[in-house]
């Protein structure tokens, strides 16, 4: 089979699964002679699906035999394994997968055609589950402790409830590949595939009007495209304003052709190429002749107002994300998770506006009355419950961030470049609050992140004793 054939079934497999057509394209998969090392991967992903254990063994075998360097594929056969409970095939799985990393952070494979990205510190996290499911809890931790070194705040809590289990002795489950994901041919090969008109097709260029007399900023524009042809021909008769996307801007005697009129006095026409909608009592049909109208009288203003506008569809929001928009100085907006705690809400707003988080007051309406402010107090299930329809509205107000201090009840030696180090008996001041058990702050000069088990509060005006 040719390097074209292969690139096309391997297109069209992609298509089917993305029309979520499995068996089809499974079959399309099954049916190219001489698979290389991505192709068999999607095979075994398919066969994951289809709880197909051994047949997706078999396909990750042949993936990693084609390029031994594929991490992914490396981890995906150790999820094989482990839901065959073959643990010991599927630690040695995962480890081969780390050390195809060779060091690095992360793999990012969108290069290769896949939108997914490897991180070091989950290949880890699953070696640590499988040292627990085998019993060896020290290793497990240990595997752990190292994968906070390759860390990034995303993957931050998903490490350390793993942490938190292990040191209650309780398994918890693995990271695993998303399901709606293939490697897919590179994009510019399969534009190839598609046969080219070289010579182009005809355009009508002339204008409909024999004669155009209209001067000013906005002159008429021949229609070049074929949809003239399927609409009536209006001249515009008084100008009009677009308020949504879906309308279309004219001036008095532009040419448009209407496609459609609706029941509710909106008309959808073509001007210029484009499309879009204008109130029918603002035109009036066109009758194309040898020559045209002359010393045409003014119009009279309309005799009624506009139709109503025709109704939005309100698009729903994807994935449970809800778009919080925060009045400010200045408006802007943040995406979260609807439910969101109040912690992940301050640390999105405190991003957005540099700011730390201790500096800023969020309220749930203009007022700034006390019981509009939402702190880490509020309940943040009547907050969410404001929400309409994927969005909701809040306001804040930024101030001087008040001397808010901490002492090292114990010293603190960092192990990344983004934690804090600082000695018993330092005095640090807060610069925000990352979570419940991680805090950001100055010390010495130094800005960090550092665990919050390790220093003490001051109280303001209060002493720096450090006795316990």
């Amino acid at each position: 089979m040719s390097f074209v054939d292969t690139l096309r079934q391997w297109d069209e497999g992609v298509t089917a699964f993305e029309r979520q057509d499995l068996s089809e394209a499974l079959k399309i998969f099954l049916s190219i002679e001489d698979p290389n090392s991505k192709i068999y991967f999607n095979m075994g992903c398919l066969q994951l699906l289809n709880q197909d254990l051994e047949a997706a063994e078999k396909a990750f075998d042949c993936s990693i035999g084609k390029d031994e360097h594929l991490a992914i594929a490396f981890f995906q056969r150790g999820i094989t394994f482990y839901r065959k409970n073959r643990y010991e095939e599927s630690l040695a799985d995962f480890q081969k997968a780390f050390k195809a990393l060779r060091g690095n952070q992360l793999i990012d494979y969108k290069a290769l055609g896949l939108r997914y990205i490897l991180y070091a510190c989950e290949v880890l996290h699953n070696v640590a589950l499988l040292e627990a499911q085998l019993g060896n809890w020290e290793k497990a931790q240990e595997n752990l402790v190292k994968a906070l070194n390759y860390k990034t705040d995303a993957k931050l809590s998903v490490i350390d409830r793993a942490l938190q289990s292990i040191l209650k002795q309780k398994l918890f489950k693995p990271v695993e590949f998303p399901t709606k994901l293939l490697f897919k041919p590179n994009k510019h090969y399969v534009a190839e595939l598609e046969k080219k008109d070289y010579l182009g097709k005809a355009k009508v260029v002339s204008s409909v009007v024999p004669k155009d007399e209209f001067s000013g900023f906005a002159p008429l524009q021949p229609q070049v495209t074929s949809d003239l042809f399927l609409g009536e021909p209006h001249t515009v008769l008084f100008e009009f304003v677009p308020e949504t996307s879906d309308e279309l801007a004219v001036v008095p005697g532009n040419i448009v052709f209407v496609l459609q009129k609706g029941a509710d006095n909106w008309a959808s026409v073509v001007f210029n190429e484009r499309r879009g909608l204008v109130p029918y009592n603002y035109l009036e049909r066109l009758e194309i002749s040898l020559a045209s109208k002359k010393n045409a009288e003014t119009p009279a203003a309309p005799t009624r107002e506009p139709p109503s506008r025709p109704e939005r569809i309100q698009e729903p929001t994807t994935d449970g994300l809800c778009v919080v928009k925060i009045h400010y100085t200045f408006n802007f907006a943040v995406s979260l998770p609807l439910g969101s705690p109040y912690d992940v809400l301050m640390a999105k707003i405190s991003r957005k506006l540099n700011v730390p988080s201790a500096g800023i007051t969020l309220r749930l309406t203009a007022e700034t009355s006390a019981e509009n402010v939402i702190d880490e107090k509020a309940e943040m299930e009547e907050v969410w419950r404001r929400a309409s329809s994927g969005r909701l509205t809040l306001w804040c107000s930024v101030r001087e961030v008040s001397d808010v201090h901490f002492v090292a009840i114990h010293p603190y030696e960092s192990s990344n470049p983004e934690d804090l180090s600082f000695h018993e008996g330092d005095t640090i001041t807060l610069l925000s609050r990352v979570n419940q058990d991680w805090l950001e702050g100055l010390c010495n000069g130094n800005i960090g992140i550092f665990p919050s088990s390790f220093v003490r509060e001051v109280p303001v005006n209060g002493n720096l004793d450090t006795s316990d």
